[in-house]
């Protein structure tokens, strides 16, 4: 397993938690990982960068969840299909140098691993169809920046 795919089980972890107690001091998550300190650190890195961006970013990325799930409130959402949602939505639309593609596919298999029978295919479609529309807004805004649609 990747130091990516620890760190997201990681943020998964302590976004669950807060979903319980959001009034938790601001602890960082533990350096008692279970693999040499070279990775560790990486994974501790990469976990607080994405807990840290959710948090900061929640109310937005909340917002996107509520758009694209049109018929589900996010209470009656599974927490686990609902934290999956947040830290894959911050890698989207935050985390430029990682392909969509990979957060997406790494947001199916933890919650194949995580949640429940079908949240594998909720979290999916869910961020399929962000995808596709920020990917359609970004090509529209490249079209519009592009020095060829000025020379016209």
């Amino acid at each position: 397993m990747g130091f990516r795919r620890k760190a997201r089980e990681l943020a998964l972890q302590r976004l669950f938690q807060d979903d319980f107690n959001s009034k938790r001091s601001n602890e960082h998550i533990s350096d008692a990982l279970l693999v040499d300190g070279s990775i560790a650190a990486e994974v501790k890195t990469f976990s607080e960068c994405l807990v840290g961006g959710v948090l900061q970013h929640r109310e937005e990325i909340d917002d996107i969840i509520q758009k694209y799930t049109k018929h589900w409130s996010k209470e009656r959402m599974a927490i686990i299909d609902r934290n999956i949602l947040r830290f894959s939505i911050y890698e989207l639309f935050y985390l430029k140098d990682i392909p969509s593609k990979v957060s997406i596919n790494e947001a199916i298999e933890i919650a194949k691993l995580y949640g429940g029978e079908d949240s594998s295919a909720f979290v999916n479609g869910i961020l399929d169809h962000i995808h596709r529309d920020v990917l359609a807004e970004d090509q529209a805004l490249d079209k519009r920046k592009s020095p060829a649609s000025d020379a016209g």
